[in-house]
């Protein structure tokens, strides 16, 4: 009996050490297939989490984008844009007190100085807008000495000092750069309001500042986007705030990414009536050729911004009486996602209802500037309260290390 367990054990070791090489073989070939395969490249970043946030999401579970937790479309159906504002930089809605003092706050930060009036008096008039904003803002930057890493308090004065007056520095270019006398700042109306009186010198409607108010909100913030990440990079060798704006402004200023709202009128300028645009969209389906507006890399179900701009849209047709750009997009629309299942984004009703407000195309993604500088600035501010210096690697694909020849034996 002793023998057959002893057989027994035998046996039973033998399969353990058996199973235990087998298993350590396959570890090993794993390991071998991981280093011939290279290193993990995420081309554009794609799936990467870079860090934590605490500003906005995208809520899987209900699609929605939130700012500081509340959802967005909830926002804009309930808020003005400088109650979003205040959200965003400071953490949380303000009450009636303080969003007195935050608007009081901002009206009196809304006048430029001689000095930076005449700075954007000199830009070229062919410049494109986005280039002039660009550059009004690094004017700001020369006008003190700033750094990263400063007292929070610091930097939130310099946010609320350009949310402020970046409004004034998009229509003072936008007047000058038509012939016109530049319009100041009031101080009795609301951003959006405001916006409208320095641009045309006048207030529309109260559904046209409203459509507006709601557009600037869900443009304020999108998380790790490609201007924002532009900015925390910047942020995080201890630049100051000025010069991450400028960087998030650049970015921004991309097809792909802010320019697309232009992109899309763009498009539906080419098309120019509802009765081309299914014949337009069914050749650039064949040709592969891209259609600005559609798609984004967060959303799967849909931008869940889009209802909402949508909306206003369909508001400011009926007050414009200028039905040809929302049957253009519902052509558009009904066709790219039923065939291709690929949803417009924010950029898609944007486009045609700022050109229905009456703002000429290429001020489109400095509108943008304006609403995202509330998103920009929360993001330098958390990048700058827990730093660490943003330095990914690359996958060298060059030539090996050679000698160099002297010039006579170059070819």
């Amino acid at each position: 009996m002793a023998k057959a367990a002893k057989k027994t054990a035998k046996k039973t070791a033998k399969k353990t050490a058996k199973k235990a090489a087998k298993k350590e073989a396959k570890k090993t070939t794993k390991k071998a297939a991981k280093k011939n395969a290279g290193p993990d490249i995420r081309k554009g970043l794609v799936g990467v989490i870079a860090d934590t946030t605490a500003v906005s999401k995208v809520m899987p579970e209900t699609n929605s984008l939130t700012y500081r937790g509340y959802a967005v479309q909830d926002l804009a159906a309930s808020c003005s844009f400088e109650e979003v504002a205040y959200l965003l930089l400071n953490g949380d809605l303000p009450n009636r007190k303080q969003l007195n003092a935050f608007k009081k706050k901002e009206r009196s930060l809304r006048k430029l100085s001689s000095n930076h009036i005449a700075v954007i008096s000199k830009f070229p008039k062919k410049a494109h807008p986005m280039d002039t904003i660009r550059t009004a803002v690094s004017y700001l930057g020369t006008t003190e000495v700033a750094w990263g890493g400063e007292p929070a308090e610091a930097d939130m004065e310099r946010a609320i000092n350009m949310l402020s007056k970046i409004p004034t520095m998009i229509a003072t270019d936008f007047r000058l750069r038509n012939g016109k006398r530049r319009i100041a700042p009031r101080t009795d109306l609301s951003m959006a309001e405001n916006f409208f009186h320095m641009c045309f010198g006048k207030v529309p409607p109260k559904a046209v500042v409203k459509a507006f108010d709601v557009s600037l909100i869900l443009y304020a913030e999108h998380s790790f986007n490609a201007s924002t990440f532009t900015s925390r990079v910047i942020t995080s060798t201890r630049s100051d705030i000025y010069s991450a704006v400028a960087g998030g402004i650049g970015a921004l200023k991309g097809p792909l990414h802010g320019g697309a709202n232009e992109a899309v009128m763009d498009m539906m300028k080419a098309i120019r009536t509802p009765a081309r645009a299914e014949a337009w969209i069914r050749d650039a389906m064949a040709n592969k050729k891209l259609i600005m507006g559609f798609g984004h890399r967060v959303y799967k179900q849909g931008d869940s911004r889009v209802p909402t701009m949508k909306s206003c849209l369909e508001d400011l047709t009926k007050w414009s009486g200028d039905t040809k750009w929302l049957e253009i997009y519902n052509i558009l629309a009904d066709i790219f996602v039923n065939e291709k299942g690929i949803h417009p984004n924010l950029d898609f009703p944007s486009g045609p209802a700022y050109y229905l407000m009456g703002f000429p195309i290429n001020l489109y993604t400095p509108i943008f500037v304006m609403a995202r500088i509330t998103g920009w600035s929360a993001h330098i501010l958390e990048q700058n309260a827990d730093n660490a210096l943003i330095r990914p690697l690359s996958a060298y694909s060059g030539r090996a290390q050679r000698k160099v020849p002297a010039i006579a034996k170059r070819k």
